[in-house]
């Protein structure tokens, strides 16, 4: 396998960028047009909350599909990205664990409770996407 220049590695991720745009387009039009066709054949007796699970079940093909498509000269790149997602559930994390500081003392447990694992998660996948992007770009470093 050839080695890819920044500007083709580059290319590529950017033609990955705009498939990926490209699904989430399709997959949005999609839903909503379950949703429309849903509405008016029941006239309006669905309620909301299908046609949020059938987009989030589109949301799951398609990010499967996208996933593995994927060609390992990406990875590092989308590592990057996954990394920045993950710290903005760590944002939302850390406001769900510090309800009690806003408003009222006695903030419900749950959503503490939720907001708690939601950061010990999104900290774990952080770090360890760290580490697997460290770890794929020493393969790339030449060894003296």
């Amino acid at each position: 396998m050839a080695e890819l220049s920044p500007q083709e590695a580059a290319d590529l991720a950017r033609t990955a960028a705009e498939q990926l745009q490209r699904a989430a387009d399709a997959a949005q039009a999609y839903a909503d047009a379950a949703a429309i066709a849903a509405h008016n054949a029941t006239g309006g007796a669905i309620d909301p909350f299908v046609f949020r699970l059938s987009i989030f079940a589109l949301a799951v093909f398609v990010g499967y599909y996208v996933v593995w498509s994927v060609t390992p000269a990406l990875h590092t790149p989308l590592m990057s990205v996954t990394n920045a997602i993950s710290s903005v559930i760590v944002v939302g994390a850390l406001l769900a664990v510090g309800v009690a500081l806003v408003g009222d003392d006695s903030g419900p447990l749950w959503a503490r409770s939720l907001g708690f694992v939601a950061l010990v998660f999104a900290s774990v996948n952080i770090f360890g996407g760290f580490l697997v992007t460290q770890r794929m770009l020493s393969m790339f470093k030449k060894r003296k």
